[in-house]
């Protein structure tokens, strides 16, 4: 995802920021650019292109001053072109900007009789001609700045340079992080700590919602109510060669609470956020003309995949194959003419995956991949490839990777159902509104961080534990298995809801925990069924499900775990991050190394 670092300095800045832009190059981008402020003003310079081109571009051309910015950009509004790239600049106000503004259209339309000239199709840019009108009314930086906050919506960290205070940044955060750094006689801000610890050990964490005025020698830190509050300064750990999980105890906690940053990113990737307009890169075939899709892919991946099928077979009434990537060539699989096959790896090196798709090359099938890491194997190997904008992952259990592949894939089968002519414009229009909901629908349910608790407990003591659903939910329930497997040791199996009268049935004895994925959709009576079924032989009962299924099976869950009302394209999404706090609480409360599992790597490249 995008980087950003800034500093108030006693001496030149250009060089140091151009050293913490290679720093964040780690997070993946298409383009970057710093701006600084000397006696000539704010001097600018941006490529579309790598760091180094950066580089090369500053040595030719330097920049001065005492007060900079720099940004490390991933493309969501806006091609990856010059003007599109960060820092924006309107008169005497330069901005970088994470995260998304939802509402910049909107803020476009009030602003059509000031008859403003934008240079750029990003939702960033709304914020400099906010700033600066702001300024010609009122003068008062501070003063401003809460006014264009409370205009704001959506998710973001803003660092603001004005070049008529040359001795300040202004900075704001809301879903997305941002860290200020301590110096001598100067200031650091970043997107994290990576930016900065070659410049200080001295951090502090902006909260959600905080904003704050950063000079020379301090940090004015506001709430989101605009009263002033301190924030612990810590001493910082990290290497430089590693990230820090920041303010949180984990690497995969801190995944887990960014994903509904990542899962906005992503969307806006595929959908045009002004207009809910799709957009995928140019495929070498159509659509319309493919029989048949496989979908090879491994462990957590594996399970994206499954969720898959359900929608592409839904909305676009597409026969799809799903393989775990390993068996994919040791069953010689029979490929239609003419079909695809789908690669889906977070790492895009995993050589299960990898050989997968070598083996469905050479039946003559069409290859496509779904990654989180650019410029991997298993991308160079594909004709076509789309990747999540999920930012890189450090814990070894996938968390904000599955999310982000959930949501591409449920685009990719919008977008499908419509070229195919299986799927009606209103009913797509109704399938995007829900996916444009899903980052709402994730923060409110970790921001409820109580519910969890009594349940953990339990599963900490279980021996067994079941995880049951139906649909494309079912796959939600060997995903939470599989995470439970990973990081606490406990021995959990996911089923098919319908599937335990045949057998499971049978592991269930007083006080076995299981954990039912079970919105209220067209399954729920039949879940709740396996509910009853498992309740009359003593199980205790954990229960996902939105407002009127809680309602419906009140009596029989020991434990609810609430979901917002959702459309049932998104309800997988929302129940994973129930699932990822139940693995993670529970292996905190047991002490296991959570990021560091036993016996697991992250990206597994033998066979």
């Amino acid at each position: 995802m995008c980087g950003i670092i800034g500093i108030v300095g006693s001496r030149p800045v250009a060089p140091r920021i151009l050293e913490g832009l290679e720093r964040l190059e780690y997070r993946g981008y298409d383009s970057a650019g710093m701006a600084t402020v000397s006696g000539d003003g704010i001097g600018l310079r941006r490529t579309a292109g790598r760091v180094e081109t950066l580089k090369r571009l500053v040595a030719g051309s330097p920049l001065s001053g005492q007060l900079g910015i720099g940004h490390t950009r991933w493309a969501t509004h806006g091609k990856v072109t010059l003007c599109n790239t960060h820092p924006h600049v309107v008169g005497q106000i330069a901005v970088v900007h994470n995260g998304i503004i939802e509402n910049f259209e909107e803020l476009r339309r009030t602003l059509e009789p000031r008859n403003l000239r934008y240079r750029s199709q990003t939702d960033s840019e709304i914020v400099a001609h906010l700033l600066y009108l702001e300024l010609l009314d009122d003068p008062d930086p501070e003063r401003a700045m809460r006014s264009v906050l409370e205009r704001l919506q959506g998710a973001f960290s803003l660092v603001i340079m004005n070049a008529d205070q040359p001795d300040m940044l202004m900075v704001a955060r809301r879903s997305s992080p941002l860290v200020a750094g301590f110096g001598e006689d100067e200031m650091f801000v970043g997107s994290d700590a990576r930016a900065l610890v070659h410049l200080t050990r001295r951090l502090v964490y902006l909260e959600d919602g905080d904003w704050a005025v950063v000079r020379r020698e301090s940090i004015e830190l506001h709430d989101a109510s605009h009263r002033p509050v301190e924030r612990a300064v810590r001493h910082s750990e990290v290497q430089d060669e590693k990230p820090d999980p920041g303010e949180f105890p984990h690497f995969m906690a801190k995944e887990i609470h960014e994903q509904p940053e990542a899962v906005t990113y992503t969307l806006h990737r595929y959908v045009e956020p002004a207009g809910g307009e799709l957009k995928f890169p140019e495929f070498p075939f159509d659509a319309r003309d493919v029989p048949r899709m496989s979908i090879v892919a491994a462990g957590t991946s594996y399970y994206a995949g499954m969720v898959a099928r359900y929608w592409f077979e839904r909305l676009a009434r597409l026969s799809i194959d799903v393989d775990i990537a390993s068996e994919f060539r040791y069953r010689d699989p029979v490929l239609a003419p003419g079909g695809a096959v789908l690669a889906i790896s977070q790492s895009g090196e995993s050589i299960d995956t990898l050989m997968a798709l070598r083996e469905a090359r050479a039946g003559g099938q069409h290859v496509l991949s779904l990654v989180n890491m650019a410029e991997s194997t298993i991308e160079r190997e594909s004709d076509v490839t789309l990747h999540t904008a999920a930012g890189p992952e450090y814990s070894v259990a996938s968390t904000k990777a599955f999310t982000t592949q959930l949501v591409v894939l449920a685009c990719l089968a919008v977008s499908w159902g419509l070229q195919r002519g299986t799927l009606e414009a209103a009913e797509a229009s109704v399938a995007l509104d829900a996916l444009a909901r899903v980052r709402a629908g994730l923060a409110g349910i970790l921001a409820d961080t109580g519910c969890w608790d009594e349940c953990v407990g339990q599963l900490a003591r279980a021996r067994d534990i079941i995880y049951l659903g139906r649909g494309s939910n079912y796959p939600i329930a060997l995903e939470g298995a599989l995470k439970l497997k990973e990081i606490t040791y406990i021995h959990a199996e996911g089923f098919g809801a319908g599937e335990m009268k045949h057998g499971p049935i049978a592991l269930i004895e007083p006080g076995t925990p299981v954990v039912v994925v079970a919105p209220h959709d067209k399954w729920f009576d039949k879940t709740a069924s396996n509910v009853a079924e498992a309740r009359s032989r003593g199980a205790r009962i954990a229960l996902i499900s939105d407002r009127t299924g809680i309602e419906k099976l009140a009596g029989a869950a020991t434990w609810t775990l609430p979901l917002p009302d959702s459309h049932a394209l998104t309800a997988p999404i929302l129940a994973t991050a129930h699932v990822q706090m139940l693995a993670y609480r529970t292996a905190v409360t047991l002490g296991t190394d959570v990021d560091r599992p036993k016996n697991l790597a992250k990206t597994v490249t033998v066979e």
